[in-house]
């Protein structure tokens, strides 16, 4: 076991806990499986006063958790291509919620994420359960999403149209627990239903996965890391501040999503209404 004793404080009784007595520069094998624990556990980690975490350090912590991604159009940190600059005033401000990448056919499974300015009021980040959107829906329900998919949209000029297809309902790789998948940034369409009823479905999975009966929210200092289970969670980054703010993310590339075999598209007929898209958000999502 790791010499530095963790301290845990739980950030609220849906997910999300603060770790004191550790400093990311000096990783080892037992503090990352402590970590790596207390991630599967509480989906959301912090860790204040990380400011001597470097360039170097933040790259190799994500490695520990599996291939980096280089972000097709993010600004990258000078030298280090797998650190995306997360930067307000250039369209840095994720205020919608969303999971990350999920128009990719293996969306990360993590992300990492040091913010080096915080403007003195605001700017805070929330985190969603999504385990726990899932396991409160009422039994029929779960039954009627189980093998339905979803199509995940973005389009922007940096790089055209990219979609993917997802299970509704994602089986987690790690836990085998069950959590939604659907996020209103992305997901475009249920392609098993008619457009009416995808629509209806999925306005109700919107809202009902971003209950705050579901959150735990960060106010943000300069050097505190944040480290998410992007399989399980959704975030928003809160747009209630002016000034700047600055963020330095690592994020780990995942595995394809499973779940039970997908039924049969009845609708995916060319010419049918019923198949076409419901929206698309062109934002960049971060």
């Amino acid at each position: 076991m790791t010499e530095q004793p963790l301290h845990v404080r739980r950030m609220s009784a849906a997910l999300g806990a603060e770790i004191h007595g550790v400093d990311l520069t000096e990783m080892t094998d037992p503090l990352f499986e402590q970590i790596h624990e207390l991630l599967l556990e509480h989906l959301v980690l912090f860790f204040p006063g990380q400011s001597r975490l470097s360039p170097e350090a933040h790259i190799a912590l994500g490695r520990r958790l599996g291939e980096l991604e280089i972000h097709p159009f993010l600004p990258k940190a000078q030298g280090h291509p797998e650190i995306a600059l997360i930067e307000s005033d250039k369209g840095g401000k994720a205020d919608e919620w969303h999971i990350d990448v999920t128009f990719r056919t293996n969306p990360p499974i993590a992300s990492i994420l040091k913010l080096v300015t915080c403007p003195p009021v605001g700017g805070d980040t929330m985190w969603s359960n999504q385990y726990l959107a899932y396991e409160t829906l009422s039994e029929p329900f779960r039954e009627l999403l189980e093998g339905l998919t979803a199509v995940h949209t973005l389009r922007a000029p940096e790089v055209g149209e990219v979609s993917a297809e997802h299970p509704v309902v994602r089986v987690h790789p790690e836990t085998g627990r069950r959590s939604l998948y659907v996020t209103r940034m992305w997901t475009s369409h249920i392609p098993q239903l008619s457009r009416n009823e995808s629509d209806a479905v999925l306005q109700y999975l919107f809202e009902h996965a971003e209950s705050p009966r579901f959150h735990c929210r960060y106010r943000w200092e300069p050097g505190a890391v944040a480290l998410w289970d992007n399989r399980a969670t959704q975030h928003l980054a809160i747009n209630d501040y002016s000034g700047y703010r600055q963020g330095r993310r690592v994020t780990v590339l995942g595995d394809h999503p499973v779940s039970e075999a997908p039924r049969r598209k009845d609708y995916e007929r060319a010419g049918d209404e019923r198949y076409y898209p419901r929206r698309v958000n062109a934002k960049a999502g971060y």
